[in-house]
């Protein structure tokens, strides 16, 4: 391990990518609907991973390239399968919460049940 600033950077990354894991899982509790929940988790807990990520690839500057291709993979298949849940949950009919102004999904015509 290193000493020294470069190791209180890292730790101070890892928590703050921590802090978005959090809040992420907060956001799965507080959210209304199936789709606003999607939308909190994938984006904070996509933040929070990459972040602590980077935290541990600062303090171990070894790991560092192995961390590079697992926040790729990371940046490629959160997004995507948000996107994939929030299309079946749409085919399966459950409705977003009242008050939602656009439906861009039941718009689309490519979202044939």
């Amino acid at each position: 391990m290193t000493d020294g600033p470069l190791e209180l950077i890292g730790a101070l990354v890892v928590l703050a990518g921590a802090a978005f894991l959090f809040l992420g899982g907060l956001g799965l509790f507080r959210m209304p609907d199936i789709y606003n929940r999607i939308q909190a988790g994938t984006k904070a807990t996509t933040l929070g991973t990459l972040l602590v990520m980077l935290g541990v690839g600062i303090i171990m500057p070894g790991w560092l390239p192995k961390l590079i291709l697992v926040i790729l993979f990371v940046l490629f298949t959160n997004p995507l399968s948000s996107q994939v849940l929030a299309r079946a949950a749409h085919r399966a009919g459950i409705a977003p919460v009242l008050g939602t102004l656009a439906d861009r999904l039941a718009e689309d015509k490519g979202d044939q049940s």
